[in-house]
């Protein structure tokens, strides 16, 4: 039963107590490190001393009090849908007839990933930009996911996160907009644009989910141009030999997320191994991230205790039978190079309305803290495509 109180929409700031900081440092101190073979780099995981020091400086250099201030420079509320803390940053633009925005994140990202594009989108005339790209931008994260919290039943699946945060949008008063989203984000930009096509004027990802299975063809894999057959390839390779992540989470995240709720090295060191290998930083991490906002994002999951939820949501989303089999809404695609997932462009065109597709010269997965600029500016211009 929904309540009065659970539609009401809060101003929530982020403040961290000095109990948690020393907590933190405590555990960082008191870390256990596990041998390293000679020479082996990042060929096992996470690179022991490259962590040992991203440690140490979280411990002895990071700045509290500037975290906090980079994640309330926007304005955040928090409200409660189907029973569910939601989170999320609401960024008004100045200019009356912006579009509305939905940007949904992922994993192991979170809506931190956002803090350098909410302001260009928004005030693109500030940002050296036309006002008439401008977004009202919307930003949540997502249920199970930092301040939103943990989930606390079982079932909570893509699909239902999806259902939440169309569910915001409305509740915001936004009756037509466009939503983005990269990873977990892209299949629930996908649904969206698949289950609520009253209301989602167009959708935008960074990546395509899609059943080649769904595709009319006896084999799909002869549509593919040569191109087309580089991405499928290149895909396979990289669920052959990067996804043992995927598969633990899939099945047993309860057994991995003692080790990761109680160590903070150990959840450093599960989620800043996926931004080096995931991104387009050629081995070197730092040249892509900058080291607090790398630990931005590892704090938020830290502070909030979410990292089991957030890597549950692999355990109860059955992906073959959320993906859509097709999404009929105008569909923009930005294509960066060191995207993990890359879905060719003729297996695209059979599931979506493709109306803006963008191959961009830098960037990875983690695009909009990653390639900030190349991010916004691929928006506006999907924007003014279909608008």
């Amino acid at each position: 039963m929904t309540t009065e109180r659970d539609e009401e929409i809060r101003p929530f700031e982020v403040a961290v107590d000095r109990e948690e900081i020393d907590d933190l440092r405590t555990r960082l101190a008191r870390t256990r490190w596990p041998d390293q073979l000679p020479d082996a780099g990042w060929a096992y995981g996470t690179e022991r001393e490259y962590l040992r020091e991203l440690c140490g400086y979280w411990r002895e250099e990071f700045d509290w009090s500037a975290f906090e201030d980079r994640l309330n420079r926007f304005n955040q509320y928090v409200t409660t849908i189907d029973g569910q803390r939601v989170h999320f940053y609401h960024v008004r633009s100045p200019e009356s007839d912006a579009t509305p925005l939905l940007l949904n994140h992922g994993w192991p990202g979170s809506v931190v990933e956002f803090l350098d594009v909410l302001g260009p989108l928004a005030d693109p005339q500030a940002h050296g930009g036309d006002p008439s790209a401008a977004f009202h931008v919307v930003a949540p994260s997502l249920p199970g996911f930092g301040y939103s919290g943990p989930t606390r039943e079982r079932g909570y699946d893509v699909p239902a996160m999806t259902d939440v945060v169309a569910e915001l949008m409305e509740r915001l008063g936004y009756d037509r907009y466009v939503a983005q989203g990269g990873d977990w984000g892209a299949l629930v930009t996908a649904l969206l644009g698949a289950n609520y096509p009253d209301r989602v004027d167009a959708i935008h990802t960074n990546m395509l989910f899609l059943n080649p299975a769904s595709i009319e063809a006896e084999d799909p894999v002869e549509l593919l141009d040569e191109q087309g057959r580089t991405d499928y390839r290149e895909t396979a390779e990289f669920r052959d030999g990067e996804t043992a992540y995927h598969d633990i989470q899939a099945t047993k995240p309860q057994s991995l997320a003692y080790g990761l709720t109680d160590s903070p090295a150990g959840l450093a060191a599960w989620i800043v191994e996926k931004f080096r290998t995931w991104s387009d930083c050629d081995g070197d991490l730092e040249s892509r991230f900058e080291r607090d906002r790398l630990l931005d994002n590892v704090s938020v999951y830290w502070l909030t205790k979410t990292i089991n939820s957030s890597m549950r949501v692999y355990h109860e989303t059955d992906v073959g039978a959320a993906t859509p089999n097709a999404v009929n809404v105008p569909t923009g695609h930005a294509r960066y190079p060191a995207e993990v997932y890359k879905t060719p462009r003729d297996w695209a065109e059979e599931v979506y309305d493709i109306a803006h597709w963008n191959e961009l010269p830098e960037g990875g997965h983690f695009a909009a803290m990653e390639v900030p600029e190349l991010f916004v500016v691929d928006l506006r211009t999907f924007g003014a495509d279909v608008g």
